[in-house]
Parts: structure tokens; sequence; C-alpha cells
């Protein structure tokens, strides 16, 4: 495993100083404030609690494809490769990624928190850029493509709560990104600062972290949602949630890049950013938990259309591209996100997710998206903490989009120079198997059928080990 050891552990030592800095920093916020609330200006709720929390998690997933059909790609017949190649076409079919974060917490004042999560990543995707498919197979390239590994500030903000009343409920040790004690089940919630817009929104007990979960990106979440997130997968901006009895109900604005999957966000807020609404209603059935939610989102970014890009390649001349009539533009959608607990060790989730589809993506290359699925635990085979889980995932993009890479066209993901229109299909399954304390081991298999709406090319068989460890 190519792992490079020495860049690693120097990138591990700077994690760790990084951490330190961290602690100093949160413990510093506030100045005065943060004293005079640990002597006299927390409540007796908080007190119970936890004032400070240190957590950390490492996952490292290896994979493997194999060697599909392609008669054709954009390596071989464009100056850009947004192809996924196999290895015929001059891939190694490997791909693998190293994420190791600290989740530093901090009480700061009565109601207030701050937390801080440095991280460090290393990783590779197949054909040496994230290419190729609407639904990746490994949600924690997002991060992007390092060799060596970087360590770079993953989230930094800060949580204010109101309680409201409606009774007390307690939130427990072990949570990352949260700090144990006593809140009032009514209650409003203000986070401010760089987060991950999936921190907050799209969640689900079943599958909504790469690292522990479902790994493909249309599993793991809305394939059709268009969340803000720069390259790395971040974004900066406000969240509010408002906890009312068995409703929540949420709401931001984040930053967008300001050009397409770049690092660089808008953090005015005012230009290029995301506005979504999200409202979640928790019930029981057969006494048993679940949730649906409901999203709505609407994207303000510097972003071309699709047929603006034909059009101007209609009067210039040559394949049409994205990059030659970008200006600023909007996108907008909806998702539907369920889940429900049949036992207490068998759950079932379903999402579904649309967009316009009208202008190239932040995101994914996916118009509309449906995903369902299942996890068991090993209760009955003695294996209480492990998990098997399977899904299926459908992902379909516009006729404008459709059109504009049957014409040549290429977006910042896919793009093989010609195209046989035909939705993605994506089945995923996996076991998670704990095989010491905080410890899993998982292997992993998608089929991905139709790889970027391309029915000439495929179908991709990928492979996948992960190892997983939370402190």
């Amino acid at each position: 495993m190519n792992l490079y050891p020495k860049d690693v552990a120097k990138s591990i030592l700077t994690l760790g100083f990084m951490s330190l800095m961290g602690i100093v920093g949160l413990l510093l916020i506030g100045g005065g404030l943060v004293n005079s609330a640990f002597a006299q200006g927390v409540s007796a709720a908080e007190e119970d609690g936890e004032v400070w929390s240190l957590h950390a998690q490492s996952t490292y997933i290896e994979q493997r494809k194999n060697n599909f059909y392609s008669p054709y790609s954009s390596a071989a017949s464009q100056a850009g490769n947004t192809s996924l190649l196999n290895r015929t076409g001059g891939d190694n079919n490997r791909s693998f990624t190293l994420s190791t974060t600290a989740f530093l917490g901090a009480r700061l004042w009565s109601g207030a928190e701050g937390y801080y999560n440095p991280e460090l990543f290393e990783g590779v995707p197949f054909s040496g850029a994230l290419v190729g498919l609407g639904g990746f197979q490994n949600g924690e390239l997002q991060k992007g493509s390092f060799v060596p590994a970087v360590t770079y500030n993953a989230r930094a903000f800060i949580r204010q709560t109101f309680g409201l009343g409606g009774g007390e409920e307690y939130i427990p040790k072990g949570t990352v990104n949260q700090l144990a004690g006593t809140v009032d089940k009514n209650r409003l919630v203000l986070s401010w600062g760089k987060v991950g817009s999936l921190d907050f929104f799209d969640m689900n007990e079943y599958s909504h972290d790469p690292r522990v979960h479902f790994m493909n990106f249309s599993v793991f979440s809305m394939g059709a949602y268009g969340y803000a997130a720069d390259s790395k997968g971040f974004t900066y901006g406000l969240v509010a949630e408002w906890y009312q009895d068995d409703w929540i109900i949420k709401g931001g604005r984040l930053a967008a890049p300001t050009s397409p999957n770049i690092l660089n966000i808008d953090y005015t807020l005012t230009k290029d950013y995301v506005d979504q609404v999200e409202v979640t209603h928790k019930h029981k059935l057969s006494n048993q938990p679940g949730a649906l939610r409901a999203v709505a989102f609407v994207q303000h970014a510097y972003m071309s259309t699709y047929q603006d890009a034909i059009v101007f390649a209609q009067q210039n001349g040559g394949a049409p591209s994205i990059f030659n009539t970008r200006k600023m533009n909007t996108m907008f959608g909806y998702g539907f996100n369920a889940e429900q607990a049949i036992n207490t060790d068998v759950g079932v989730f379903a999402r579904w997710s649309w967009n316009n589809d009208q202008t190239e993506t932040n995101t994914l290359d996916v118009g509309r998206s449906l995903a369902l699925g299942t996890t068991i635990k090993g209760t009955r085979w003695q294996r209480s903490d492990d998990t098997y889980g399977v899904s299926a995932a459908l992902n379909a993009v516009s006729n404008a989009e459709v059109r504009y890479l049957q014409l040549g066209g290429q977006t910042m993901f896919i793009g093989d120079g010609q195209l046989q229109y035909k939705p993605e299909q994506i089945l995923e399954t996996y076991y998670s198997a704990k095989v010491a304390k905080e410890l899993f081991l998982s292997a992993d298999f998608q089929k991905i059928t139709n790889p970027a709406y391309n029915s000439a090319r495929g179908p991709v068989n990928v492979i996948s080990m992960r190892l997983h460890y939370e402190l």
C-alpha cells in the first residue's frame, strides 16, 4: 500500500499540533466570557454535562475495479479526460483514501459551544481524478486527490442553543461535535462558521456517513441535492435549527465556490451561496422509531447552462464547453428522505431528489436520483456490533445535459466524447465487522451499470476494503 509513511507521520504530528492549538483557541474564544461562564453563567444542566470533549476517527479505504468494457473514452478523443478509464485505457484500477480527524469541543458561555476539526487526508481516485461516474464510489474522495497527505482545518464553528422548554433530553457522551448534557426538547440552535452541509441536512440513521455506512455518493446522500461545498467538501455560513416536539425545521445560507469545484468560496454569502430549508417529522410505527424529511434548495453561483454552451459552439464551432459561457446562474431542487426501524436490528431507508439540471454542478452530475436500502445488525448470528447493508440507486440527468454530452461536451466530472444515454444504476452491499474495541473492518461491493449514463461502457464492479477506528 502506497501510504508514504514519512509524509503521513509528519502530517500526523502536524495534525496533533493543530489539535493542541485548537484546544487553546477554543478556551480563549470569548475571552473573559469563557471564565465567567465556567464560574457563574453555565446552567446547572450544563454543569452536569461535559465542559470539553476530544474525539477522533481514522478511516482507510482501498478500492479495486474490474477491467470493464470501454470501446472509447474522452481520454482517447479529447484533451480533457472525464471518462473513468479501465486498465486497457491506462488506469491501474486502484483507488484509496486515508482520513484522520480530531473533533475538539469546549463549552464557552451559557448555551454556547465551540468546535474545531483539524483533518489529515491522503487519497487517489480511479483514473487519477474524480471523473467518469454520476454517483461516485467513495464519499471520502470529495476531499480531492492528494499524495502525500495534507492537513487542513475541516470545521471551526460556534453553536448557540436557546432553550424553549417542553421537558428535557440528554445528549450522551461519544457523539462528535456534541457536548454531553441536558437540553430542552424544544429549542432554537444557531451554528455559525466553517462546517459541512451534510452535518445538518439530509441526515439518516442508516445511510449518512461513507466512513461507516454505504460508500456511494448516491446512497449516503441525496444524489441530486446541490449542497454547498468547496473542493474538499466543506463550506461556511449560518444554520438555524428549531426543535419543537416531533418536528425539526432547519434553514441555512451556506457559501458556494466562486467558480465550480475550487477551494475558494464566497465568504460574503451575497453572491455564490446555497439557501436551503428542511422539515423533519419524527414518528413511531408499531412502536418503532422513524423519520420523514423534506428539503428544498436554491443555489446561486458562477456556472454555465448547457444551452448557453451549445449555442456558443454552434456560433463558434467545436464541441460545446461550459468553460466558455459561465456567468451567474441559479439551480434549484428538492428531496425527500425517509428512515424506519422495523425492529431493534433492522432498518430501512429511501431517498428521492430532483434538481432542474440546466446548469453545470458543484456537487454531482445527477439531475434525479432514487435510492433504497436496508441495514441489519448481526444479533441473530451473535455479532450484535456487526452490520450488513444492501442498497440500490438510480440516477438520471435532464434532456439539456444529455444533448450537451451527446454533442461531445464535458462537465467537470463526466463526458466520454460520445453518449448512448441510459440512467445510471448502482447496487451496493457491505458487511461491517467489529474486530476490536472501536475498530471496524468492512468489505463492500458496488456494481455500477451505465457509468456516467453511457450504456456503451461498463458495467463497473468495485470491491472495497474499509478500516475505521473511532476514539
